[in-house]
């Protein structure tokens, strides 16, 4: 955040203008009329301008009805506002955000006249998010005045503004937006001058990867947006945000990024590209890679691309008894989800030892949801009946369903799988749950390929709702019916996937946080304003630093290597700030020290 300056030459932005009066720029003008700000609204439509009056008057009246404003401080509000159509209104503004089409010549011509017309010490700020606001500065007689101010839509509820400096922006400048912006009970963010900034600049390069991994046809609209959603916290799947923001506005976001990185993450996928030509723009049109009951409405409709209910038709396998092999957290916790719905379970280690320490840490964590209320001591009592610890595999001998949760090693998974070929019955499912290690490779250590599939639960797995089912090329359609049958028993959500490094979530996640690594490394942006950022701006459970910390460092290494082991794409590769922490043993809360420092326990 920008350091308050003794510099007196900017007077305090009392009278703010806002040229453009869409869904943006009419939001920007509530939150400043509420926080007590004289606002000129201009837009060069008439009946642009009256519309926004329109709805400023319904939002606060909401605004009223949900207790959040008085009827007088509505009535105060709303004499704060005129609007105009020209921009000689904006003489006397202290400060004019313009949040005009995403179109180097038509801000550029606003500035140029904004020139003609304010006083030498206004601020101009851009409201733009893809283009370049140190571009837009050299352009105007004054560009020491000129920043970005950088809302998130819907601008009244959402916290995060990025305050943009380029190398020509006065710190005065930067000071003055800096303090309106808490004023208005918002969290600044002071960030350079690069497309996209911080929050966008890390979310439509996860939006575009997920555009092209649906366009590839790997995964459902659906499953890619249920995996992200239950896989991660996020309150919208990455196909429907588009459709939210618009696939135009994506695209055009994406193409001011590749045009300064180069990185192929960042070229739009070329649905994109047809989407948008085909005037498949999302929401607003009715139609994007959803569909909608009306053109800007948010209700999704069945069209022939929604799956058809009952699945594949193909019957599964019966399973009433499923073995669970390992002894770690993941383990004990798939283990527990088993034996919660029904199923007599076999939990295996390398010895009875280990077996009997990851049943006791069920019991644990089953005595404290009876604790908190969420189950009835008889019911645990019950479902820690169902659990047999074995010190062999071979008490594998009679499960329908053995699913191995061991340590993300090819060769020691491979090994497994030649044991359970040897000791599981015939016709019996065999999983892994690996994260990103290709499950054919488990499948060809046996003789019988065809029944092996992935089942990638979510740590911890009696909270996490999603598994990722993971199909090879030889996986029998009854096995793949099985485990969505065992899916719903469990009460977890299933999404399809095809077998290649980091199926869904990692495919998607890992890269993102790989980016925001690259963000720091390169001084663009703190620890501290990233994660404000993406919490506050993208919706984000936690930031992506958070995120590291609490997945460990050098598992996040593990998995980025995979992916661009597979991918062979050089924006893949890890960042060198990332294995310098990992080399250095700073390897996230586990260890005291990740991106940051945590408390010794």
């Amino acid at each position: 955040m920008a350091t308050p300056l003794s510099d007196t030459s900017l007077s305090p932005l009392r009278t703010i203008a806002v040229v453009g009066l869409g869904t943006m720029g009419t939001g920007i003008a509530e939150v400043l009329a509420k926080a007590g700000r004289e606002v000129i609204g201009i837009d060069i439509s008439e009946a642009q301008a009256a519309r926004a009056l329109t709805v400023l008057e319904a939002s606060t009246a909401h605004a009223v009805r949900r207790g959040r404003l008085t009827e007088q401080e509505r009535a105060e509000a709303l004499a704060r506002v005129r609007t105009a159509t020209g921009l000689r209104a904006a003489a006397d503004a202290d400060l004019v955000i313009e949040v005009a089409p995403e179109s180097y010549e038509v801000k550029q011509q606003i500035f140029r006249e904004l020139d003609a017309i304010v006083r030498p010490e206004t601020v101009l700020a851009t409201g733009t998010n893809a283009l370049s606001v140190t571009r837009l500065a050299a352009e105007s007689a004054r560009p020491e005045r000129v920043l970005g101010l950088h809302f998130f839509n819907p601008a009244p509820a959402m916290k995060l503004v990025e305050v943009v400096s380029s190398v020509l922006t006065a710190p005065a400048a930067v000071t003055a937006v800096t303090h309106l912006a808490l004023d208005l009970g918002k969290e600044p963010v002071a960030v350079g001058d690069r497309p996209g900034f911080v929050a966008d600049g890390l979310l439509f390069g996860y939006l575009n990867q997920a555009a092209a991994m649906y366009e590839a046809r790997y995964a459902s609209r659906e499953d890619i947006d249920a995996a992200m959603r239950l896989g991660c916290g996020l309150p919208m799947g990455p196909l429907a945000l588009l459709d939210l923001i618009g696939v135009d506005t994506a695209r055009t976001v994406l193409e001011a990024m590749y045009a300064e990185s180069r990185d192929r993450l960042h070229a739009p996928a070329p649905i994109l590209k047809q989407l948008s030509e085909a005037g498949l723009t999302g929401r607003k049109a009715g139609r994007g890679f959803y569909t909608y009951e009306a053109p800007g409405g948010a209700t999704v409709v069945a069209d022939a691309l929604t799956p058809a209910a009952g699945g594949s038709g193909t019957p599964g396998r019966e399973v009433r008894s499923v073995g669970v092999a390992g002894s770690g957290t993941m383990a004990s916790g798939i283990a527990e989800v088993f034996a919660k719905a029904g199923y007599d379970v076999v939990l295996a280690a390398r010895s009875e030892e280990k077996a009997q320490t990851a049943k006791a840490r069920i019991g644990k964590n089953l005595a404290r949801s009876v604790d908190k209320g969420r189950m009835t001591a008889e019911a645990a009592a019950q479902t820690l009946e169902r659990i047999t610890p074995a010190g062999s595999y071979d008490a594998f001998a009679d499960v329908d369903l053995a699913v191995e949760a061991v340590a993300e090693d090819l060769e020691i998974k491979r090994q497994l799988f030649a044991t359970f070929d040897k000791v599981c019955k015939p016709g019996a499912v065999l999983a892994t749950t690996t994260s990103s290690l290709p499950v054919v490779a488990c499948a060809r250590a046996t003789s019988r390929p065809q029944d092996v599939i992935g089942m990638h639960f979510f740590n911890p797995a009696p909270a996490m709702k999603l598994v990722e089912v993971v199909r090879t090329v030889l996986t029998a359609e009854d096995v793949h019916s099985t485990v969505h049958e065992v899916c719903g028993r469990i009460k977890k959500h299933a999404v399809d996937c095809g077998d290649r490094a980091g199926f869904i979530v990692n495919a998607l996640l890992f890269p993102y946080l790989n980016n925001a690594i690259k963000m720091v490394q390169e001084h663009y942006a703190s620890l501290d304003d990233i994660d404000a950022a993406m919490k506050l701006g993208g919706g984000y459970p936690m930031g992506p630093f958070e995120l590291l910390d609490v997945v460990g460092l050098d598992v996040s290494l593990a998995i980025e290597k995979v992916l661009h082991r597979e991918f062979r794409d050089p924006g893949l590769a890890p960042a060198p700030l990332l294995e310098h922490l990992v080399a250095a043993g700073c390897l996230g809360r586990k260890t005291g020290r990740g991106f940051r420092e945590y408390a010794r326990r």
